[in-house]
């Protein structure tokens, strides 16, 4: 198992830059989201795809690139969505084919612009797990390079990338909150964070707990998958990246209940008019529902994607 270093990081970060869109972070007037902690919100949303995952993408796609290791056969990719359109993206970029497997339940403005992006997309069981068997399968038999939604160094450390451009803006950052799903993002962040000093807190919805119970069980375990956000957080189990980053000091985990998850992206909306997927206001939703237990000082809220359909949030 690969430990991912700060050095993976510092070499992602001298890869992608140019090629992906820095972050913006906002200040947040103190009790405008009913939060007593001085807050700036990471709006990764607005990075190309919608999401974080482009970062990790272009990091996979251009080492590889640069190695002489992409095949005629292009990339492919099992996904939730947002990390389909990240590789499918970087793919086209990179003049590559891309192939992405998605679960039947993936939302339908995600299909979209996957296929947007030119992917060849297949629908392909109930839940991630059966769209990877698949994915690995395709890989097998064509020589596609398999890329990874979450579980894959490259992608982790592009995904870490966002921490170092947080904290050379907000240099006395004491703690970073983070949703996780995979722990691709979240073993990125929580890698650098540690580098500066930072705490990092990792939320996850009741029902999509796989770092959680990784935690408690000290290993890596197979989790199910019920909640709001299962589109994109609805891994079955974290990578043992991950779990080897939520073992230093430093990191919370904290779990949240759909409702809460719920409010955080209503209120994103009616304060700020932020239109973010459940995944991406499940961070947020950490703060919410587990206040005392995400640590004081200057926290900054990674908001991560926005690929959602935004008629879901009410009118005030």
């Amino acid at each position: 198992m690969h430990q991912l270093t700060y050095g993976d990081i510092k070499a992602a970060t001298e890869r992608i830059t140019g090629c992906i869109r820095p972050v913006t972070v906002a200040a947040v007037e103190p009790g405008a989201i009913g939060t007593a902690h001085q807050v700036w919100l990471a709006l990764e949303f607005m990075q190309y795809t919608g999401s974080f995952k482009a970062r990790g993408a272009q990091n996979f796609i251009q080492a590889h690139r640069d190695a002489g290791t992409l095949p005629e056969a292009g990339v492919t990719i099992a996904s939730g969505g947002n990390a389909g359109m990240a590789c499918a993206w970087a793919a086209q970029q990179q003049g590559v084919r891309a192939t992405v497997f998605l679960p039947t339940t993936a939302p339908p403005v995600k299909v979209a612009k996957l296929r947007g992006y030119g992917a060849d997309v297949r629908l392909v069981g109930a839940e991630y797990a059966e769209a990877l068997a698949a994915c690995e399968e395709f890989a097998t038999a064509t020589g596609a390079l398999a890329s990874h939604a979450y579980d894959h160094p490259l992608i982790a450390a592009g995904a870490g990338t966002l921490l170092v451009e947080i904290h050379r803006q907000i240099p006395d950052l004491d703690t970073v909150v983070v949703a996780v799903g995979g722990g691709g993002l979240f073993a990125g962040v929580a890698t650098a964070a540690r580098h500066h000093g930072i705490r990092t807190v990792a939320v996850e919805p009741e029902n999509c707990r796989a770092l959680n119970a990784a935690i408690e069980a000290d290993r890596v375990v197979d989790v199910p998958v019920d909640s709001i956000a299962a589109d994109s957080l609805g891994a079955r189990r974290t990578s043992q990246m991950a779990l080897g980053a939520a073992q230093h000091d430093g990191v919370h985990s904290v779990l949240v209940p759909d409702s809460e998850i719920v409010r955080a992206r209503q209120a994103l909306w009616d304060d700020r008019r932020i239109a973010v997927e459940h995944g991406a206001a499940t961070a947020l939703a950490g703060l919410f529902a587990a206040d005392e237990q995400v640590p004081g000082g200057k926290v900054c809220v990674v908001l991560c994607g926005a690929n959602t359909d935004a008629r879901t949030l009410i009118q005030p």
